[in-house]
């Protein structure tokens, strides 16, 4: 909270700088910056942690294809946000590690439904338990509803970025 400057606890309005941006904005900008740097660093220790020669994209291949279960490629690539290129050498990665398989769609003889296979489903399980158990001790000091919320606030995020 931003105090007026007079010591009542009053929140402030937010001050416009000479550019026309609030100040909130470059707290905001510098959080997000060091918050996505570690973000990326993590996914890829994540990856590592299911099959050393992952890289980064590839934990969230896996955590979507457990949560929604087989999905076209393109939409894997439209969800994590990465390219055809990219989305193609991480498939042929995941597949030739026995992670996920590809099957024709009998919607479309021209697309390709991916899915955990169930040795992908057995280590990618086991990964992400282990991460959970680490973000409840990394968020032990957090009261649970801002942890609801801060789950709010970067779905709302994520979902902004989707548009």
């Amino acid at each position: 909270m931003h105090e007026n400057g007079n010591g009542d606890g009053h929140r402030a309005e937010p001050t416009a700088s000479r550019s026309g941006v609030d100040q909130e904005f470059p707290a905001l900008e510098r959080e997000l910056t060091v918050f996505l740097r570690r973000a990326r660093a993590s996914s890829g220790e994540m990856a590592r942690e299911v099959h050393p020669d992952l890289e980064s994209s590839a934990y969230g291949l896996l955590v979507r294809l457990e949560e929604c279960g087989r999905q076209r490629a393109t939409e894997l690539a439209a969800y994590i946000g990465i390219g055809k290129a990219t989305m193609s050498r991480q498939l042929r990665a995941l597949e030739d590690l026995g992670l996920v398989a590809r099957e024709p769609d009998p919607a479309d003889g021209r697309a390709w439904l991916v899915h955990l296979t169930e040795v992908g489903r057995s280590r990618f399980s086991t990964v992400r338990e282990a991460r959970r158990a680490r973000y409840v001790r990394q968020l032990k000091g957090w009261d649970p509803r801002e942890v609801a919320e801060l789950a709010r606030l970067l779905h709302q995020l994520n979902t902004g970025l989707e548009k």
